[in-house]
């Protein structure tokens, strides 16, 4: 045992600020600074809105084929998706900021998808679900009216592989993009735009 004495509330921060991403040092400071009288948090700003942008996830309330019925499913009891941060399916794109897209995606459908996802405040993330959606699916090589995967007209941040796809999969798959969101530099980023 190198150093058995108890360490100040100083030296616990100045060793939490090596890394700002990992919060696990900030809640054992806080721990530690409860126990001995203080109730004070210090955290990088990025860090306390990646926390809050990743555990309060807003999908929104879409679905376009069978993928969606999985979709559905993740929300009841049994897999219970209020668990993770992210059960509260909103009706209304501009409430939600993520869009979980499930099912196959027609030529005719596509521009209203589109418009769906411009409607979506800043920051908005989007989730391909099924077979479909990230490639066509079985309507690949002889259906002219599905599109190819939705990468080609939205960004997308996280691909659910499947036919359709298992509850546990779309659980992985926000756990994926809730780590996504941890790493990401909002402040970094909007004040880099306001320099350049």
């Amino acid at each position: 045992m190198a150093d058995e004495r108890k360490k100040t509330p100083e030296e616990l921060f100045a060793e939490a600020v090596h890394d700002p991403r990992d919060l696990t040092r900030y809640l054992h400071y806080l721990k530690q600074t409860k126990t001995e009288g203080l109730s004070v948090l210090i955290a990088p700003l990025d860090a306390a809105i990646n926390w809050s942008r990743a555990n309060a996830l807003w999908p929104l309330t879409f679905g376009l084929a069978c993928c969606a019925i999985e979709m559905m499913a993740v929300g009841a009891a049994k897999f219970d998706l209020d668990r993770f941060g992210a059960g509260a399916f909103r009706p209304t794109p501009r409430q939600a900021d993520l869009m979980i897209v499930a099912g196959t995606v027609t030529h005719k459908m596509a521009p209203r998808v589109k418009r769906l996802f411009d409607q979506m405040p800043e920051p908005k993330y989007v989730m391909a679900m099924g077979a479909c959606t990230i490639g066509g699916g079985p309507y690949s090589i002889h259906g002219y009216h599905v599109v190819k995967g939705i990468d080609r007209f939205l960004p997308v941040d996280v691909y659910v592989p499947g036919c359709p796809p298992r509850p546990e999969a779309l659980i992985d798959a926000l756990l994926w993009l809730q780590q996504k969101i941890a790493q990401d530099r909002p402040l970094v980023r909007r004040y880099s735009k306001e320099t350049a």
